[in-house]
């Protein structure tokens, strides 16, 4: 079987290479941990733990999009880092922002609420 294998590779004109570092040594993030977040006229930044930085416009978030700048900046990351939240006695904006939501494709992220 392995005589045959390599008489399709060399018919093919297939190559092989060294892999050059194991699986091991890649690093793949598991759930999204907010850093810091910050905003100009456009989007919303979120720098996550694992140094990744997701751009949301401000658009997409109509509670976002329609307040004041000073306004933006008076929110609260929730205690496991994955929400962003915006408490209404402490500003005119009265939302929570999962960054979750903006990662995970929305099919994606529909099935696994589903699950």
């Amino acid at each position: 079987m392995a005589i045959v294998a390599e008489q399709v590779k060399k018919q093919l004109n297939i190559k092989q290479y060294k892999v050059q570092y194991p699986i091991l040594a890649y690093t793949f993030p598991r759930e999204p941990r907010i850093h810091e977040v910050r905003f100009d006229d456009k989007c919303m930044y979120v720098k996550l733990l694992d140094e990744r930085v997701i751009s949301v416009p401000l658009w997409w978030i109509p509670t976002l999009y329609n307040a004041m700048p000073e306004e933006r900046e008076k929110y609260e990351i929730n205690q496991s880092r994955t929400m962003i939240i915006w408490d209404p006695d402490k500003s005119t904006i009265n939302d929570e922002v999962s960054i979750a939501d903006y990662i995970c494709p929305c099919n994606q992220r529909s099935n696994n609420v589903r699950n």
